[in-house]
């Protein structure tokens, strides 16, 4: 199951239209409305600093949040469109989905590697670079795994993971269908700088005769 999943705190929002919206906006507070569910829409204010600083962290619109709203039960949330001025880009309307357990979405999973002590690749020296620190995947709302584990202790020098050799958790599915690189163990550039000089510097005895005759 997933860990922690973020607060964002709305008000409620009394009155509706356009006039009500200027006014939260006077407020410093973003106008918003929560739909789906099976229940009525409502409608919502978020202090605008705090929405603004979600925006900036990145990837808002595939992240799952926990809205609290006094008077209402927590619900889980996934933000569906963020209106913006045209002008200073600065949002000024929000439109959330309550989730259900069994609804489908797309979320980015953290990917925690394991196996690098025994990588015969990171032992000779090799450097694991990380492709793809997340990956988009297609999960269950109420099945939201903490992370995907990615075991690189098979891996030599110049081996890569791919999505396809990763058992993800059950019921989710990357979003992208191509078999994609995950991690990969890149030689030491100490070692790749030997192999270069070796190539380029050839022995005495291979030497063309005809160049050898001329010295």
């Amino acid at each position: 199951m997933a860990g922690e999943i973020p607060d964002l705190i709305a008000t409620e929002r009394t009155g509706t239209g356009k006039g009500a919206a200027r006014q939260a906006r006077r407020d410093n507070l973003v106008p918003g409305i929560v739909y789906g569910g099976g229940i009525d829409p409502l409608p919502i204010n978020l202090p605008f600093n705090e929405l603004l600083k979600n925006l900036r962290a990145g990837r808002f619109l595939s992240t799952l949040f926990n809205m609290k709203v006094d008077g209402h039960d927590d619900v889980r949330v996934i933000c569906r469109n963020v209106q913006r001025d045209v002008v200073k880009d600065l949002p000024t309307h929000v439109d959330f989905m309550r989730l259900r357990r069994t609804t489908k979405i797309n979320l980015f999973i953290p990917v925690e590697f394991v196996g690098q002590e025994t990588s015969p690749g990171i032992k000779r020296g090799g450097v694991l670079t990380v492709v793809r620190p997340e990956i988009e995947l297609i999960v269950t709302a109420g099945e939201i795994p903490d992370h995907v584990t990615v075991d690189v202790s098979g891996l030599n020098i110049n081996d890569a993971v791919t999505i396809s050799s990763v058992t993800l958790p059950e019921g989710a599915k990357p979003t992208i269908d191509r078999d994609f690189v995950i991690a990969n163990v890149s030689a030491p550039s100490g070692l790749s700088a030997s192999d270069d000089e070796e190539e380029e510097a050839p022995a005495a005895d291979e030497v063309p005769a005809t160049e050898q005759a001329e010295e």
